[in-house]
């Protein structure tokens, strides 16, 4: 059998050694494709038809083979005391339960899905070890038996889950953890971090559907961007800042982005290029319609210096730009020496 190191876990070898305790040839063809210890993971149908057996056979020797070898991890099974123990040890460092690539990413520099398998096998072998399986809702994840049971790890996550939601809005994992009554963060930010219902996304925490956590689209980038930086940006320096960021899908054009700011009510041009988000209190229109209603709440004419004030508060364009429109337009008028009001 190979040498394991103590310091590290070599994991092909000691999944190769474990295998090799497994007596018969057809028994060990169904672990390692149920399991996809080799190759991609195989259903009870397909390793069936290349075996020439049931599909119930086929569940009935792995359910058996794996029985064994899970008791057999608890005397001699080859080196799996050491496995679990590096593994535990990562682990523990992670907030005591974590996704199987994140973890397999600190056993095998490749992480790539054989050796994910490999990891979550030696998991399901482990005593130490809870296992929850990849579905719907959470991630294939591994956790400490000896902090939570798989059930518990499962409920833990619902009141994460449960606690966001009332909540209501994308928030810190310091308030999620408090919520629920925890004072230990990184745990809390590790079980969130398994479930399929969540997402983060510069330190926001919230629901997956919600765009300020997990955009999906152009535009909720867009938002994303704009809302970050907190002041008004070109589409150009937009369509960079999604370039940059950590987001899932980030190789857009600038062109696409000037598409889709026109597009969306949500972003106004205040300036040639520039957008703004319209929840800051910016309203569409020209410069000649800002000029129109700053003069109607005013109620009366106003200095031309204040109109161009109060202009550039809501545009980012040049200050002749507004005295263009004052001069040129005809929906205004000059009432004294560089004074305008409504020429209605």
């Amino acid at each position: 059998m190979a040498e394991i190191t103590t310091s590290e876990l070599n994991i092909d070898n000691v999944v190769n050694d474990i295998l090799s305790t497994i007596d018969r040839e057809r028994e060990r063809e169904i672990v390692a494709r149920r399991f996809g210890l080799f190759d991609r993971k195989e259903t009870l149908e397909q390793i069936g038809e290349l075996l020439g057996i049931t599909r119930e056979r086929v569940r009935q020797l792995e359910k058996a083979v794996v029985n064994r070898l899970k008791e057999s991890a608890k005397k001699d099974l080859p080196h799996i005391g050491h496995a679990e123990e590096v593994i535990s040890t990562h682990l523990k460092d992670m907030g005591n339960v974590a996704r199987v690539s994140d973890l397999t990413a600190k056993l095998a520099p490749a992480n790539n899905k054989t050796d994910q398998s490999k990891v979550a096998f030696l998991a399901h072998l482990a005593p130490k070890l809870a296992v929850i399986d990849d579905n719907d809702h959470f991630f294939h994840a591994v956790g400490l038996a000896s902090r939570h049971t798989e059930k518990a790890i499962r409920e833990s996550v619902n009141k994460i889950i449960d606690a966001i939601k009332g909540i209501g809005e994308p928030t810190t994992i310091e308030s999620i953890a408090g919520s629920i009554g925890s004072g230990d963060i990184k745990h809390v930010e590790a079980l969130a971090g398994i479930s399929k219902q969540v997402a983060t996304l510069s330190g926001r925490w919230g629901l997956v559907k919600w765009p300020m956590v997990n955009p999906k689209n152009i535009r909720d980038k867009i938002y994303v961007i704009l809302h970050d930086n907190k002041k008004p940006m070109h589409f150009s320096e937009i369509a960079d800042s999604i370039k940059q960021s950590n987001f899932k899908r980030k190789d857009v054009t600038t062109q696409a982005i000037h598409n889709e700011l026109i597009k969306d009510e949500r972003f106004v041009l205040i300036g040639r290029g520039i957008y703004a988000l319209k929840e800051w209190g910016y309203k569409k229109g020209t410069v000649a319609d800002v000029i129109a209603e700053i003069l109607r709440k005013e109620g009366g004419p106003l200095h031309r210096d204040e109109i161009v004030r109060r202009v550039l508060k809501t545009r980012h364009v040049k200050e002749t730009t507004v005295l263009l429109n004052l001069q040129g337009k005809p929906q205004f008028k000059r009432v004294a020496k560089a004074t305008y009001g409504l020429a209605e």
